[in-house]
């Protein structure tokens, strides 16, 4: 694929679980073992410019690794990741989140962490304070918060970033049934365009009406990469 959004090679994930005594003297003299798991393995994902990708798979499959590895959170234990555009990732919408600071001063320092330009800051800067639809509390220190506040404020600055890609999952809509249409209604936007949009998401009826290609997901590997959507969706539940 010559034109590629995100291009992902031989990519693997690993995890070390340990399984320590139950005291302190226990492990002191008896150490703790340890375990390895494999949360991807072998992962081999180019994705095209304006393709829309829906990620689905069982719980454990590996789907939030991979986006978490897409957007940069963590990084993978071996291969290589290619990406290409300004990403926003509605996932750790508190990231880069100073709690001494105002939401103002925030929106500031959360805009630039995610590559918006001060220019851009300055044209989008009200219109991420009427999304984000917090009222005074915008001129307040971010300790004063609640957990649905600092997501509203993420989700405005992300969405209000004119990313070139657009990772999802299915833990996107935060807030009130109100904040969570008009966060539906944001998202949704960006399929159909020239933006690329990768949905992680058990909910197959958003993920069969918006995506144009399918990865499914099994025990860290890819099973199934198709434009078959409908069928690979029915065969999926099938199998659950």
């Amino acid at each position: 694929m010559s034109s590629y959004s995100i291009k992902l090679t031989n990519i693997s994930k690993r995890y070390t679980l340990l399984n320590n005594k139950p005291t302190l003297a226990e492990n002191i003299f008896y150490g703790s073992s340890s375990e390895e798991f494999w949360a991807l393995k072998d992962i081999n994902l180019a994705i095209g410019k304006g393709e829309n990708i829906g990620i689905i798979g069982p719980n454990g499959s590996g789907k939030t690794t991979l986006l978490e590895i897409i957007a940069g959170i963590t990084t993978p234990t071996r291969g290589k990741v290619q990406v290409k555009g300004k990403i926003a990732s509605l996932i750790e919408l508190e990231a880069g989140f100073h709690p001494e600071l105002t939401g103002r001063e925030n929106i500031n320092i959360n805009g630039m962490l995610i590559g918006m330009s001060k220019k851009e800051l300055r044209e989008r800067f009200q219109e991420i304070i009427d999304f984000a639809d917090i009222g005074q509390f915008i001129n307040a220190p971010l300790y004063t918060y609640s957990l649905g506040m600092k997501l509203r404020l993420g989700f405005a600055i992300a969405i209000n970033s004119d990313p070139d890609i657009l990772l999802l999952d299915e833990g996107m809509a935060v807030g009130d049934e109100k904040f969570q249409r008009k966060c539906f209604q944001a998202t949704t936007a960006f399929f159909g365009q020239d933006n690329t949009v990768v949905a992680f998401s058990h909910h197959l009826d958003f993920i069969k009406r918006y995506s144009n290609r399918i990865v499914w997901l099994k025990q860290g590997r890819i099973k199934t990469d198709s434009i078959q959507t409908r069928s690979t969706i029915r065969e999926y539940e099938l199998a659950q």
